[in-house]
């Protein structure tokens, strides 16, 4: 067509600090292989030869969980990543982990940005009004894009208190529709919706609402080779860990995309890295890269957490925890964020990717019945039929017990059976418990926390040096039935 524009659109998300080149985890039909990949080096590279090519005809933007990950951005409370970040010349972000260090320590982050935060669904608590911009309208060759942010609904539910201090957070699809109006009346001809919802609740979203031409989801670490089509809207999510870019080539004719095509790039060691950045990234890690480095034991076990039941990367944790209090059962939540490591060497830096928060052991006394409740909840929150009322990563870490469940069954009827040891859990029995994180255990349930003079780190280089060569095999501690 005579009239027909071209527009480009750039996604990353769910970075988790990674400033280098690290390993990626990809299967190779009945094993896993590892490829050395991402960097914000390559991601800079990638993103300037597509506006190269497509003579800037580009829109670039990040979905969040960005400014945490790794020990020296949670070391400076992500002001590391910020010369970096603005070298990308985004377009705008929205957000998760970023509320990490608090609001307020967010808010000076985004203050040197050369880009906004997004959110239509962040409100200050005393005035009800919305705490970051809701959208931009930026015009690119002739059309003229909103961009919608939806940060993470789950900060102020099950995240610690401070992320969220003086902030609430609503699911967003109640003020999407009225903002898409609004972005319309103001002139957009295209709409777009940047998202920190997850996969499935962004299907949902924009299976419900009505104008969405293009969906850039977050949260879930879904690596999307072939976007979905929903209710005239296009879906994709591009990985985690900085390895992947997402890329769609849109063809817009009278305001409709009349034709496009899709690519997950797999940022490995075939894209070239900027050369400049690479060296002030490796300027900026002088500080700390003695002491990464530094070997701390083998792992005989490739280590990931890529895996929703139960992962070998928290099992060498829980395997730590219980090792340092003789507890009967461990628990940590079922994080998404930690790229893996492939068995062998190991350095401070990998102990620090596995759990780069370094909060203290606890441990706590849980009745059966407790421990029953807290999985159920826990299913729950991953597994909802409702993709709403999922909130959370994967399923709990645990280990010293075995749980076998039902994946289809309503909320408080998926556990089958569940074995504390070799015994059947009693629900009248008290167990001690050893976690880490409000995530692991939440404050509601058990009874004489103790928050031990050990951190997760301690915990883990004692355990390597009792056991130079650790296994972290899965164990079907969650066994779906």
């Amino acid at each position: 067509m005579a009239d027909e524009k071209k527009l480009t659109i750039l996604q990353i998300n769910d970075t988790h600090g990674y400033l280098e080149e690290h390993w990626e985890h990809f299967f190779d039909g009945d094993h896993a292989k590892y490829i050395r990949a991402g960097g914000y080096p390559r991601i800079a590279a990638y993103i300037k030869s597509v506006r190269e090519e497509r003579d800037n005809q580009v829109l670039a933007l990040d979905g969040g969980d960005t400014f945490h990950g790794t020990y020296p951005v949670i070391q400076t409370k992500g002001e590391i990543l910020i010369p970096f970040l603005n070298d990308l010349k985004l377009d705008a972000m929205t957000a998760h982990w970023d509320f990490a260090y608090g609001p307020e320590r967010f808010n000076q982050l985004l203050a040197s940005l050369n880009y906004p935060m997004l959110a239509i669904n962040v409100y200050h608590r005393d005035t009800q009004k919305l705490a970051y911009k809701p959208y931009l309208i930026k015009e690119i060759n002739g059309i003229k894009i909103g961009v919608i942010g939806i940060a993470a609904t789950i900060v102020d539910k099950v995240m610690p208190p401070s992320f969220s201090q003086g902030l609430y957070f609503t699911l967003g699809n109640e003020e999407l529709p009225h903002v898409i109006a609004q972005v319309k009346e103001q002139g957009a001809d295209f709409i777009l919706v940047l998202s920190h919802l997850g996969y499935p609740q962004d299907l949902k979203i924009a299976q419900e609402v009505d104008g969405i031409d293009v969906l850039l989801s977050a949260h879930t670490h879904n690596r999307v080779y072939d976007p979905a089509l929903v209710n005239g809207a296009i879906v994709i999510q591009s990985g985690c860990h900085g390895s992947f870019v997402g890329r769609l080539d849109l063809s817009i004719h009278d305001k409709k995309i009349t034709g496009f095509n899709h690519q997950l790039t797999v940022l490995d060691e075939s894209f070239k890295e900027d050369a400049a950045m690479k060296q002030r990234i490796k300027q900026a890690m002088l500080p700390y890269q003695e002491m990464l480095d530094t070997p701390v034991g083998t792992t005989g076990t490739d280590l990931n957490r890529n895996t929703v039941l139960e992962s070998t990367m928290d099992n060498l944790l829980l395997q730590s925890l219980i090792h340092s209090t003789k507890a009967d059962i461990a628990f940590s939540n079922g994080w998404r964020y930690g790229a893996p490591i492939p068995k062998g060497p190991l350095t401070e830096n990998d102990l620090w990717n596995i759990i780069p928060v370094n909060p203290p052991v606890s441990t706590v006394q849980l009745r059966g019945e407790e421990v029953w409740d807290m999985l159920e909840e826990n299913l729950e929150r991953t597994f909802a039929a409702n993709p709403y009322e999922q909130m959370g990563g994967y399923v709990k870490r645990v280990m010293g017990l075995n749980l076998y469940f039902k994946f289809e069954n309503p909320f408080g009827q998926r556990i089958q059976e569940l074995f504390i040891g070799d015994e059947p859990l009693m629900k009248d029995k008290v167990y001690q418990a050893v976690f880490v994180t409000s995530q692991g255990v939440p404050q509601k349930y058990g009874k004489n926390r103790e928050k031990l003079n050990i951190k997760a780190i301690d915990a883990l280089r004692e355990y390597l040096k009792e056991n130079p060569d650790a296994r972290a095999d899965l164990r079907g501690s969650v066994t779906a039935v």
